[in-house]
């Protein structure tokens, strides 16, 4: 297989890794009580399963996604058929294909709910008919994440035009700095991964080093290592640049604590615990680092593990199922999560497309 097969097997590996971690979370979205979930769904959930008729998504059968892969799904028709991210084509889909089936309440639209930031963007875009660039909110989760994680694997190659589309599309729906800033680094994550870098204690290295060489937007002031600035050096610039660069530092802490036998989380899915069970990108971000680099050649143990956490355990198996299938490509993927999703064959097919267009420049 040549490296650009390689590459290409890993990006439709992050996207599907993305559509079966949302269909994986249908069924046992949002338990916060552990004994809830264990009396509906047993010790442990291995594949996808129906939700209960009081769940969230009550009105989704068993491998179907949600309203999470339904956005995705409108990304990478985007992303493909225009060749490069066009934020007026994006924003016409939403405008056509996601929004008239909305009525501004949690419960409706595709896959039975709807989050807190799309809720906002349809408000002010259809009732109070606002122009997108006037729509986001200060919503603090991962909601951009899972549609932009398209973007992150269209731009691999291209970490300046990857922060560039991910910032202008996560700031349609969610406006606040240190949000979007966590957003694009997870994209720049994502994008290293894709390009055959392991998730190691090096990784956050790396992408302090495309800061440096100005092809990340985050104002750092420390020098190689984190060494502090000498004197009189002159403060970097920071217009256009986020706050801090500590969100790309976050990725090889995980790795870190993973590597260290004197730092156990056992089992796996307790992550959930350690970081949080809520909606927060805050606490979403570091267990899907933790479980992405824990298991980085094992998709199935991941987004298992993400999933059996509970809480916000949908976004927690979308992100570290991308994350995941980008490290074992589609072909570490088992069969038995394409041949559930609902779809599969259709999903494989556009993500190759959008797999197309991904080379090492």
């Amino acid at each position: 297989m040549s490296t650009n097969n390689h590459i290409q097997d890993r990006a439709v590996g992050a996207i599907m890794g993305a559509f079966i971690g949302d269909a994986l979370g249908v069924g046992p979205h949002w338990y916060y009580n552990l004994n809830e979930l264990h009396r509906d769904y047993g010790d442990w959930i291995s594949d996808y399963t129906d939700p209960k008729p009081d769940r969230y998504h009550a009105a989704c059968k068993a491998g179907q996604l949600s309203q999470a892969g339904f956005i995705l799904t409108l990304t990478l028709r985007s992303l493909v058929e225009c060749g490069e991210y066009n934020q007026d084509d994006f924003c016409r889909r939403l405008d056509e294909e996601l929004f008239p089936l909305l009525d501004g309440t949690p419960v409706s639209g595709p896959g039975g709910y709807t989050s807190q930031s799309i809720r906002e963007a349809w408000r002010r875009r259809v009732q109070q008919q606002l122009p997108w660039g006037q729509t986001g909110s200060h919503a603090d989760t991962t909601e951009a994440i899972e549609r932009t994680l398209a973007i992150a694997v269209r731009y691999a190659f291209q970490p300046t035009q990857l922060a560039a589309a991910i910032t202008s599309n996560t700031m349609l729906t969610q406006i606040d700095h240190t949000v979007v800033s966590m957003t694009v680094a997870y994209g720049a994550v994502l994008a290293l991964l894709v390009q055959g870098h392991p998730f190691d204690i090096e990784l956050s290295g790396k992408l302090m080093d495309l800061v440096k060489d100005n092809k990340l937007p985050f104002h750092a002031v420390t020098l190689d290592d984190l060494q502090p600035p000498r004197p009189g050096d002159p403060d970097p610039p920071r217009v256009g640049r986020f706050a801090s660069p500590d969100a790309l530092l976050t990725p090889s802490y995980m790795a870190a604590a993973v590597a260290d036998p004197a730092i156990p989380i056992e089992p796996a899915w307790k992550v959930s615990i350690v970081y949080g069970m809520p909606c927060a990108i805050y606490h979403q971000l570091p267990a899907a680092y933790y479980l992405a680099a824990r298991f980085h050649n094992d998709f199935e143990s991941a987004v298992l593990h993400a999933i059996n956490g509970g809480g916000q355990n949908q976004a927690r198996a979308i992100l570290t199922g991308a994350l995941t299938g980008a490290q074992t490509g589609l072909s570490g993927i088992p069969q038995r999560f394409i041949d559930g999703l609902e779809g599969g064959a259709d999903l494989v097919k556009l993500a190759g497309e959008l797999a197309s267009k991904v080379k090492e420049l």
